[in-house]
């Protein structure tokens, strides 16, 4: 099988890997939900062997991460698991959360059900890191990004770019609090919070 392959994914790792990586240190396991084409945990996991690596996704990317994951030297990826934001997610207490690019292309409702798993999975101390586009005080941060959300909802209604405000209220609820909000390349940001 050929792998997939995302140019987002290629441009984007190296600069995300050098805001979470201080962060990263003191943990020893990673859930990222949402793998994807499985590049972010490929990478993530090379660049940081400390850390075990679990991908997770809908069943129908299991095939593309599994090529990565095979084709990769690390030895602390794991193969993923199916993780639905429909349903009760396959895991108990996890001490990191990840997440990019997701948040925009799924339903509110979606982005309000991962909330109440991240309050149900994260453990104490643990930390979310949510990689993504996001509007500020219901304001765009960049013409493309109108663009995009455009793109978006013309492919699906129910998704598009949330606003800050409110995936910020949402971790309050879910009794995290903000570390760090950092501007990324292509008027992306990295959140990071804490329980």
């Amino acid at each position: 099988m050929d792998k997939p392959f995302s140019q987002a994914c290629e441009n984007n790792k190296a600069p995300i890997l050098s805001v979470i990586e201080p962060y990263l240190r003191h943990y020893d396991y990673v859930l990222e939900v949402g793998s994807g084409t499985g590049q972010h945990a490929v990478y993530f996991s090379e660049q940081l062997p400390h850390l075990r690596w679990q991908t997770s996704d809908r069943e129908q990317n299991h095939g593309g991460i599994c090529s990565w994951i095979e084709q990769s030297c690390a030895q602390n990826v794991l193969e993923p698991i199916r993780l639905d934001l429909n349903h009760p997610w396959p895991v108990e207490q996890v001490p990191v959360i990840y997440t990019a690019n997701t948040l925009h292309i799924v339903s509110k409702v979606l982005v309000d059900k991962f909330f109440q798993s991240v309050k149900a999975h994260l453990a104490n101390g643990g930390l979310l890191c949510i990689y993504g586009p996001f509007n500020y005080q219901g304001h765009f941060t960049s013409d493309s990004n109108a663009q995009f959300d455009a793109f978006l909802k013309a492919n699906d209604s129910d998704s598009g770019i949330r606003d800050f405000e409110w995936i910020n209220s949402l971790a309050q609820q879910a009794g995290l609090s903000l570390l760090k909000d950092q501007a990324m390349p292509a008027n992306n940001r990295l959140l990071l919070f804490k329980r």
